[in-house]
């Protein structure tokens, strides 16, 4: 049941409004005019007003501003008297959720309360588990940024859009959001069918994005199926869209103009119903200008283009993604989430994040697996993480280890090597038997035996023999 409030200056109708809304398990209070309902309001916050177009000292219309100015975020339903509708219609317009006139039956009343109150509920249940859906894959933050592309996704995910641009840094998470926008979109039952664009050969990825027939081309000993089929009803994600060969550029955008594709092979025209969501770290304006990509395929897929902040611009959203990440990496070892000093998330804070949020959660996996449960000071991160000055240099490739200098090991040798005198202490003081050193170090069995054989550390290595210890814990 509900809050509700009455405004309305006939007090036998508010009375026996209130009574007949009270035996329906509703809280119901009532004002007399448009002040004392203005006031009422803010201080109650209730779910749903019934509001009269004419009051002694405001109009209706002009209440419902003040309401919407004021941030009260109640459904409001227009009470009008007869020969008012044009204004009551103006009202609607202008936010409420509903009107009636006067004279009206109650039963028609309790009904009109009853389906806005269940569609206020079930969009607050939608908004939440889109909330909570943008939450579990990374995309969470209060900064100004990340707070409108999160909005902007939910409004894309809702709308009848079918061709999505995301725009990112590599690491920013463009897959996180093509998938944020299919789990939260009508289509979220459908299938999600994700293709990296510059993982294939030219002359494999059309029988991949559009399917082949037996015998079409060497090697293609069967029929292909091809992934623009597979997500009829549901999401076709191309990632580094930038990469898609000029030749088969053409047919994408036949099929982006029409929903209509023609298998390698085959002399039959078929058709796919499929929101497609490209994304790339090039500048494919820049690209489509200099021949490297044709201009009419980009304008076909840039119908809604999302920008998403590389980490650098997100601020304190930094601490929010390492809480989120250490739970994250927790669970997933059954030990102890890890907790930064406060020295050392000034440091993350300070950092220019190249890798972006690639690059933090792999930071944050790295001190799960070697610090379980404990806290990490900033003489434990990374030297790079400790100088703001570096410019940001977004790369696809991993950078290698670098070489010791003047006897100072690198920093994934020295962390190995701690991880490593860990994992000997654990051992020696549990007098081998894994099991009760994975309990030492606060981490699962499972995660300690993957580590052991990791490091190369055998039995003998720590002193102590295997014992068939497998069968003891």
């Amino acid at each position: 049941m509900a809050s509700i409030l009455i405004i309305d200056d006939e007090s036998n109708l508010v009375r026996s409004l209130t009574f007949a809304l009270e035996d329906e398990g509703h809280v119901v209070h009532g004002a007399g005019t448009a002040a004392a309902g203005l006031s009422a309001a803010a201080q109650l916050q209730p779910e749903l007003i019934l509001l009269d177009l004419k009051l002694p000292d405001m109009s209706g219309l002009e209440v419902l501003e003040l309401l919407k100015a004021q941030q009260i975020a109640a459904q409001v339903i227009m009470i009008s008297a007869h020969g008012d509708t044009r204004a009551a219609v103006k009202a609607v317009n202008l936010g409420a959720a509903d009107y009636i006139t006067k004279p009206f039956d109650l039963d028609d009343l309790s009904m009109t309360i009853r389906v806005i109150l269940e569609r206020r509920q079930m969009v607050a249940e939608l908004t939440f588990h889109r909330s909570e859906a943008m939450r579990e894959s990374g995309l969470m933050g209060e900064s100004p940024t990340m707070r409108e592309l999160v909005a902007t996704i939910e409004r894309v995910a809702s709308s009848n859009a079918m061709r999505i641009l995301v725009l990112g840094e590599s690491g920013t998470g463009k897959a996180l959001v093509a998938r944020a926008i299919h789990s939260a979109s009508p289509r979220a039952a459908g299938p999600f069918i994700e293709i990296n664009c510059a993982s294939l050969p030219e002359q494999l990825i059309e029988a991949e994005l559009f399917g082949a027939e037996k015998g079409a081309y060497t090697g293609a000993h069967q029929r292909r199926v091809g992934l623009v089929a597979l997500a009829d009803k549901g999401t076709l994600f191309l990632d580094e869209i930038g990469e898609l060969p000029l030749p088969l550029q053409a047919k994408l955008l036949h099929f982006l103009e029409n929903g209509q594709y023609r298998p390698i092979g085959s002399g039959r025209t078929q058709f796919a119903d499929a929101r497609v969501v490209a994304a790339t770290n090039r500048d494919l304006a820049a690209a489509a200008s200099e021949g490297g990509f044709r201009e009419d395929l980009y304008f076909r897929l840039n119908v809604i283009e999302l920008n998403i902040p590389p980490l650098r611009e997100r601020g304190s959203d930094v601490l929010a993604l390492i809480e989120h990440f250490s739970g994250e990496f927790a669970r997933e070892e059954r030990s102890r989430p890890i907790v930064l000093s406060a020295d050392a998330q000034q440091a993350l804070l300070d950092y220019r994040w190249p890798g972006n949020v690639r690059e933090l959660r792999n930071l944050i996996e790295r001190f799960t697996i070697l610090y379980p449960g404990t806290q990490i000071g900033v003489a434990a991160l990374p030297r790079e993480l400790l100088d703001t000055e570096q410019v940001p240099a977004p790369t696809l490739t991993p950078t290698p280890p670098a070489p010791q200098s003047n006897g100072i090991p690198n920093i994934e040798d020295a962390l190995a090597s701690t991880e490593r005198q860990l994992m000997l202490s654990a051992l020696r003081e549990a007098s081998g038997h894994k099991g009760h050193a994975a309990e030492r170090l606060g981490i699962s069995r499972h995660a300690f035996k993957r580590r052991l054989q990791r490091l190369g550390i055998s039995g003998s290595a720590a002193t102590y023999a295997d014992n068939g210890d497998d069968a003891q814990a």
